[in-house]
């Protein structure tokens, strides 16, 4: 059984590169644009079980969107990703550019998959 994904990214190519990777990986993905989409579709898709965000977006931030994600759905695993940001509140860092072989790492050690 596949996993949903919910990737969040305000630069697209980004967005449909690391997508592609998830599918690859053998996850069904979702995309969102901002955090304020990203909110959108995880209240319309409760089969939605780990979100990756970039920290960094105009607007709706990586951290603020994970904080009101968690508060929403508790169960949620999320992954965060940024070129310049440390991580922080404990949650696991994506460095971008990450390759196919980083994104299954965090992946594999974050969620399981």
């Amino acid at each position: 059984m596949s996993r949903l994904v919910l990737v969040v990214d305000d630069e697209p190519l980004i967005l449909e590169l690391t997508a592609s990777m998830l599918e690859d990986l053998g996850c069904e993905v979702v995309t969102a644009d901002c955090g304020a989409d990203a909110l959108a579709k995880l209240k319309a898709d409760k089969r939605i079980e780990i979100l990756i965000t970039d920290i960094q977006m105009p607007g709706l931030g990586g951290y603020e969107l994970a904080e009101k994600a968690k508060r929403e759905r508790p169960e949620l695993q999320i992954i965060v990703c940024s070129g310049r940001a440390n991580s922080e509140n404990g949650l696991p860092l994506l460095r971008k550019p990450f390759t196919q072989e980083g994104l299954e790492i965090v992946m594999a050690r974050t969620t399981g998959l």
